[in-house]
């Protein structure tokens, strides 16, 4: 790494490393042997000179006081948006249901970012990157939460936005997208069809592409969760975290946050992360341990996480594998119910994708895998209000009464 790099990407599958100061998204060897049907082949993963940074930050501290800025692809603090992201409430739980619970439960509600989703993290990096190369037009493809987060940053940022979506996203999230001033574009098809119209279009418009794990720089942007964490639990490292996998850029960047701490030696080891997938859409999970990856259509109410070939699978198949994490799977009933039960206990609403992690912690208490006295973390990712229509079966608004005692006692009754 010369010193006029501030990073340099290295592929997942074959090594090669490449500099940062050309625009690429995958490897330019591996993508040319991409098989149809398979996750893209050529990933690209962020690397910073660790040594240099930790010799001159010194702490943990010094690296917060900066925003991260030492171990994120921009060059300058002042190329971000206006907005607050990031710095997310973490509650902790010590009873539930008035019961004490044996361990601590952390309960980190990314749903206050300003698009009410976790994306704003990824989408705000891949904006400040953009925005110091004077790009002004950007495209992403989206079941809804990247496309409402990227619209949203570029209107703060003063940049346009090309939002590509399947025809079944949910209306709540494609209002956003248009009340922030992007462009919309609903594509007859699934969201692979979207992500491969997305990338054709960059290809053939230059335009810069926010796509989930295809855009190395949305792994940099999830990963500040985990280096907040780290902040917020004053450095003590969480049992066990369990978060929501679709395409695999979630619980990669959560992997690559306190990767980088072990790096830059502030640790010296890892959180157990549980990727929790719904069981109508768990081709990570399903495909873990295979030799040869095989795509199942995808039927789940938790549109943000459905998706039939998970673009970053070999990253966050790597990391997984190389840190003892586990990828689990949970029904539509399961998700919905603790969305329920989240929302009952906690007063946090949030969307079906993101209750799947509630749902995947409910399953290792279920089966007794969480210790007494450990610390266990679930990350919530996006707001209930996002996707209304999921929750129409167990939230039905009753009939109106008269306005008068009789009518009200009745109905109390």
């Amino acid at each position: 790494m010369n010193e006029s790099q501030k990073f340099i990407y290295e592929c997942v599958n074959c090594g090669k490393q490449y500099s940062s100061e050309e625009i690429i998204y995958l490897c330019p060897d591996c993508k040319t042997s991409q098989v149809e049907g398979q996750p893209p082949a050529g990933i690209l993963k962020v690397l910073y000179d660790y040594g240099h940074v930790a010799k001159l930050a010194g702490c943990f501290e010094a690296i917060k006081q900066n925003r991260y800025l030492d171990i994120l692809p921009y060059k300058n603090n002042s190329s971000l948006p206006d907005l607050k992201i990031g710095q997310t409430p973490l509650y902790l739980h010590k009873k539930w249901g008035g019961k004490e619970l044996p361990y601590q439960l952390y309960i980190k509600d990314d749903s206050q970012n300003p698009t009410f989703s976790f994306k704003d993290r990824a989408s705000a990096v891949v904006s400040a990157f953009a925005r110091e190369r004077g790009i002004q037009t950007l495209v992403a493809a989206t079941t809804g939460n990247a496309g409402s987060s990227l619209a949203g940053i570029c209107a703060a940022q003063g940049q346009k936005a090309i939002i590509m979506v399947p025809q079944t996203a949910p209306v709540a999230k494609l209002t956003q997208v248009l009340m922030y001033g992007a462009t919309l574009v609903p594509v007859r098809g699934t969201y692979d069809d979207a992500f491969d119209l997305s990338v054709a279009a960059t290809e053939e418009f230059g335009w810069y592409n926010r796509n989930t794990g295809y855009n190395p720089l949305t792994i940099e942007g999830k990963k500040t969760v985990a280096l907040e964490l780290f902040d917020q639990l004053q450095g003590v490292i969480p049992d066990h975290i369990f978060l929501p996998v679709g395409d695999g850029v979630v619980i990669s960047g959560m992997y690559k946050g306190f990767e980088d701490l072990m790096k830059l030696g502030f640790t010296d080891h890892m959180p157990k992360i549980v990727g929790v997938q719904s069981d109508g859409s768990d081709n990570l999970a399903r495909n873990l341990n295979t030799e040869v990856f095989k795509a199942s259509p995808s039927n789940t109410i938790a549109d943000s996480i459905s998706v039939d070939i998970p673009r970053n699978f070999f990253m966050a198949k790597d990391f997984v594998k190389k840190y003892g994490g586990d990828l689990i799977s949970v029904s539509d009933g399961e998700i919905i119910a603790a969305a329920a039960e989240l929302a009952r206990h906690t007063g946090l609403f949030t969307e079906p994708a993101s209750a799947a992690s509630f749902a995947g912690y409910n399953k290792f208490v279920q089966q007794g895998l969480l210790l007494p006295k450990t610390n266990n973390l679930v990350l919530l990712t996006g707001s209930g209000l996002k996707d209304l229509k999921s929750f129409a079966g167990i939230a039905r608004i009753p009939n109106p009464v008269e306005p008068n005692i009789e009518s009200l006692k009745a109905f109390l009754s």
